[in-house]
């Protein structure tokens, strides 16, 4: 990649990946929103979704929720998930929660997932299951997943459930075969594109992170990265990235609406 432009700006590093920190994450108040709702559903043990378009922030967000659970009293189970079966969900979880199963059959999966969640609450852990894209979800999946939840005749709410995905997640769960796990949701953030002044300051943060005090783009390029992106993070880093790759290379100290035109040309 054309680094060049991290001179010219005089920048620490790129200030548009998604490789950051989770303490230099922006707290806008949509993944507030989140974090509320997902630690209200792991007070009382039940489900919560996290849905939105592509390129919204839900994978940070998550991020951001999850890495502020201190790893003393909270052990999550972070998955990422795949159109296969139950069963190789069942398998995702084990390998994160280091379990060495057996057997392929799915009771058995079922026991020995859930005997390892019962030892962490008894050593006064909360546990937290997150799958994050679980839009990709096979129905017969969310039709078994609810019973992983089920303890002491569904009495005991040991195992808190964060599903996050694009918006078609919520009319998964709507199928009756689906309905058993839809009942355990207690809370439901949806994230959309920013505003244009959000915008402005998603990018004015990320060039302080990367050491500039200063606003270097105009205010006709905020505003066209702002409706190129539709207001999604994940098109807006590349639209910014690139726009300062053009403006440098045409010797411009201020990135403007053309040089976010030409990256526009570059991506999808």
């Amino acid at each position: 990649m054309n680094n060049s432009y991290r001179s010219f700006f005089g920048l620490s590093k790129d200030p548009f990946t998604p490789e950051i920190d989770r303490k230099e994450i922006m707290e806008t108040a949509a993944i507030k929103g989140v974090q509320g709702r997902i630690l209200h559903a792991i007070e009382i043990g039940a489900a919560t979704l996290v849905t939105g378009e592509i390129g919204s922030g839900k994978s940070t967000a998550l991020r951001y929720v999850m890495g502020g659970l201190h790893p003393s009293s909270h052990k999550v189970i972070y998955i990422t998930a795949t159109s296969g079966s139950i069963l190789e969900l069942y398998r995702q979880i084990a390998q994160e929660m280091n379990i060495n199963l057996s057997s392929n059959s799915k009771a058995v999966m079922t026991k020995g997932i859930k005997a390892e969640v019962l030892e962490l609450v008894h050593k006064k852990m909360k546990v937290v299951l997150a799958i994050d894209e679980a839009s990709l979800l096979r129905l017969g999946v969310f039709a078994e997943l609810h019973t992983l939840t089920q303890f002491e005749k569904d009495s005991k709410p040991h195992l808190p459930l964060v599903l996050a995905g694009q918006n078609n997640l919520a009319d998964n769960l709507r199928y009756r075969s689906s309905l058993p796990l839809a009942s355990r949701v207690v809370g439901r953030a949806h994230l959309k594109g920013v505003t244009r002044m959000e915008m402005q300051q998603y990018l004015d943060h990320h060039l302080l992170l990367a050491g500039v005090e200063h606003s270097i783009f105009e205010e006709n390029s905020v505003t066209a990265i702002h409706q190129g992106s539709g207001g999604l993070f994940r098109k807006a880093n590349h639209l910014a990235r690139g726009a300062l790759i053009a403006a440098a290379k045409s010797k411009a100290t201020m990135v403007s609406a053309e040089h976010v035109r030409i990256a526009a040309t570059e991506i999808f």
